[in-house]
């Protein structure tokens, strides 16, 4: 299961694609699961969203 984002609370901060050591996440105006295959649900972006868009 890859993360989720609520795309609603999502700010597009970026502070989660800085911390993905896989690079599932993309910041262009709000997150996005890129790849989603990829995801090891480590749960390093749900501890890094300020706004706690993030889920696992």
């Amino acid at each position: 299961m890859a993360i989720k984002v609520d795309e609603d609370t999502c700010i597009g901060c970026g502070a989660c694609e800085g911390t993905c050591p896989q690079g599932v996440l993309e910041v262009e105006d709000k997150c996005v699961v890129a790849n989603p295959d990829d995801c090891i649900e480590c749960g390093a972006c749900v501890d890094a969203c300020p706004v706690e868009a993030l889920s696992l």
